[in-house]
């Protein structure tokens, strides 16, 4: 039997301490970047992570000369955090802020969709880009009115060098932003994840109402369902269903995935089993049947809507099913997606409309004159419509997609 020499109490109770701290802290733990709103809520634990922040239902907030309507803007491609050492790109940052607070206050909608393409994740040396993510989702917060979001393809891109910071100038000065320290030690190339993104804007805002996948969707992680319900007060039910889903890129190919598209003939079919609900999605790299419609609508475009047909579609890698299971829904109104700046219009497909919203944020490729596309949801009797509201506060590009 070993004999161990007599030890003090002591020692042993610090060691105690150590252990219980360092268990605790693998379970909740508080960056310091992590910024002044994490307490709005409380810290979602890994194990919390799909707990709802809310019901997932929309409730309309009233509408003009009686007519009960829900309004949602969508807000595409804004791209903060692009070059963000230089004046440049901040100054990029203020436009975008401008533009969304000038169609927030004309159009006062119920709701806003952020549409992918957020910030510009390849261009972010910081430890956690989320200090840009807060930045755009701040106009839509600071006037209380609720969000959700889905990720593009740049929203965790690997970081990319630029080549000329190896010229005989030298690296410039990065500048790393951090909610509770300042200069360089928060500096990282390895970029923020899906996971992260969404875990800090979930856990620092009441208003969100953007939603983890089920885990066997990942990499794949905005894929979630909201319920916009009647305006009556003492009934529940529902006027539209709104799908989001993420079409990768960055980290991953740009799909949609098998999984997924099985995840939303699941959900879809338990949610609106007789298809008398209408439902419209979300996502943000055009499927390959909008270079379909494109095609259809090149010679005349009569039957299209929009101003912009400045460049090609610029598709999902593969098509893995889920546009199969859109067309065979006859509640399937339409489909919004941003990712190509130059594209605006909403063209039939099928028995549904595919549609673009419009370059928002002045960062990303184009110099086009930036707004967001809106939609308007009325109750009785149904009728879905959407116009562009530019920054200049002027609207066009009007259009019915569903009575």
């Amino acid at each position: 039997m070993a004999i161990f020499p007599n030890r003090s109490s002591a020692p042993n109770r610090w060691y105690t301490i150590t252990v219980l701290f360092l268990i605790l802290r693998n379970i909740v733990m508080v960056r310091p970047e992590d910024g002044p709103h994490e307490n709005t809520l409380g810290l979602i634990a890994d194990d919390d992570i799909f707990a709802p922040l809310n019901d997932g239902c929309l409730r309309f907030a009233g509408g003009s000369k009686g007519v009960a309507s829900f309004k949602v803007a969508l807000f595409a491609d804004l791209h903060f955090g692009e070059n963000a050492w230089s004046d440049w790109g901040p100054q990029q940052d203020l436009n975008s802020v401008k533009v969304m607070s000038t169609i927030l206050d004309i159009e006062s909608p119920d709701f806003v969709v952020y549409l992918g393409d957020v910030i510009t994740a390849n261009n972010l040396p910081i430890h956690n880009a989320s200090f840009y993510w807060d930045q755009a989702i701040s106009p839509t917060r600071d006037r209380n009115i609720p969000w959700a979001s889905v990720f593009g393809n740049h929203d965790d891109a690997p970081f990319e060098w630029p080549i000329d910071w190896f010229s005989s100038s030298g690296i410039p000065q990065i500048l790393c932003p951090s909610a509770h320290a300042s200069g360089g030690d928060r500096c990282s190339f390895k970029g923020t994840t899906r996971l992260e993104l969404m875990r800090n804007e979930r856990r620092r805002n009441s208003l969100s109402y953007t939603g983890f996948g089920p885990r066997n969707l990942w990499p794949s992680v905005s894929n979630y369902v909201l319920t916009v319900v009647s305006p009556k007060s003492d009934s529940k039910s529902p006027v539209m269903l709104m799908y989001f889903l993420d079409s990768g890129g960055g980290s991953y190919p740009e799909v949609i995935s098998t999984i997924q598209s099985e995840w939303f003939r699941n959900k879809s079919q338990k949610m609106n089993p007789d298809s008398s609900i209408p439902e419209i999605v979300f996502w943000h790299i055009p499927s390959q049947a909008y270079k379909n419609a494109a095609k259809k609508a090149a010679p005349r475009r009569a039957q299209c809507v929009g101003s912009m047909f400045e460049e090609r579609v610029a598709a999902q890698e593969a098509e893995m099913g889920m546009m199969k299971l859109l067309k065979e829904r006859s509640s399937v109104k339409a489909i919004f997606v941003g990712h190509n700046h130059g594209l605006d219009w909403c063209c039939p497909y099928e028995k549904m409309w595919l549609c673009y919203a419009r370059h928002t944020g002045y960062g990303g490729y184009g110099s086009w004159a930036r707004g967001a596309r809106i939609l308007e949801i009325i109750d009785e009797p149904f009728s879905l419509k959407s116009w562009i509201r530019m920054e200049n506060g002027t609207l066009h590009s009007e259009v019915v997609l569903s009575t």
